[in-house]
């Protein structure tokens, strides 16, 4: 019987709950602390991701490339907003190795997504908050909030998590299922979002959904708003905030709360430089995230490792 090349090789296809496997949250954290070093000494290639609209605008084709020393990670993902039958996010992340180009495996694109921006905002909890959450507050009830609220239960299981949500009943039933007991996980309250440490907005809107007054020792994380015309967060926090951002490239031509504030981006720093560098503890800290191929690629460096881990 002939022995196949690796190119020749069936290429493995990870399911949602496969690829959430092989990318567990702690471990994710650590490989995107590495990538965000990287990334920032150009040891990454990661142009601005492209974005296609249908030709009724109802559906957006989004791809995003990005190129390291040891693999190249391509995701390409449809989103429809619409859609009933199928899910409103599906996609692919596809792995290939920068040696030769053979193709590798392909991680669930969704779930890679969700995943690994929700361990970019522990990545800044970690670098920009420096003491475990207690009070957190989320505002939003899809899928980047249920990721989010995951991720906090595994790294901070003791934080006291409370939820937001334009329609009452779907924060209910948000937090009945991750928390039956409602020992942690609770619909938010009058003087939740006071007591808050770390308040972490995860919707696609279009319209303002949290304008509290800038807060000294509050940390709050925009998720949603990954577009110019999309805003979560009001400019008055947004000015009066030491503003850091998970990419420097596609912040200026997508973070829609930054945009539409009309900040000065000299004065917006990338998470990276946090490292070495810490906020200033007498203001305010506004992390924005808007996506990036290199953090897809952070996901697949991860799973090649812990799959070259289960072979050996």
């Amino acid at each position: 019987m002939p022995v196949l090349r690796r190119s020749e090789a069936p290429m493995q296809i990870f399911t949602a709950g496969q690829t959430a496997h092989l990318l567990p949250i702690p471990e994710l954290v650590d490989t995107l602390r590495e990538v965000v070093q990287d990334y920032a000494a150009g040891g990454i290639l990661s142009p601005e991701r492209m974005v296609i609209d249908t030709a009724d605008a109802g559906g957006h084709l989004l791809c995003m490339p990005s190129i390291a020393g040891d693999i190249m990670a391509t995701k390409l993902i449809t989103i429809f907003h619409g859609n009933q039958a199928l899910p409103v996010i599906q996609g692919q992340v596809t792995c290939c190795d920068a040696r030769d180009g053979a193709f590798l495996f392909t991680l669930d694109g969704p779930e890679t997504t969700g995943r690994r921006t929700a361990a970019m905002s522990m990545l800044a909890i970690r670098l920009l908050h420096r003491a475990p959450p207690r009070h957190v507050l989320i505002v939003g009830t899809g899928t980047q909030a249920r990721g989010h609220i995951d991720a906090l239960r595994t790294l901070y299981p003791e934080a006291a998590i409370r939820v937001r949500g334009r329609k009452s009943p779907a924060v209910a039933a948000l937090c009945a299922t991750l928390d039956p007991t409602g020992q942690h996980i609770r619909p938010e309250t009058p003087g939740d979002a006071e007591a808050a440490d770390i308040v972490i907005t995860t919707t696609s809107s279009h319209e303002i959904v949290y304008d509290a007054p800038p807060r000294t020792g509050r940390l709050v994380i925009g998720v949603g708003a990954y577009r110019p015309e999309m805003i979560e967060i009001g400019p008055n926090l947004v000015l009066n905030s030491q503003i850091f951002v998970d990419d420097p490239i596609g912040a200026p031509c997508e973070a829609g709360d930054l945009i539409q504030a009309g900040v000065d981006w000299r004065s917006v720093r990338p998470l990276a430089t946090a490292i070495d560098t810490p906020p200033s503890p007498d203001r305010p800290i506004l992390f924005k995230s808007v996506g990036c191929a290199a953090w897809d690629l952070a996901a697949c460096r991860l799973a090649r490792r812990r799959l070259t881990e289960s072979t050996e």
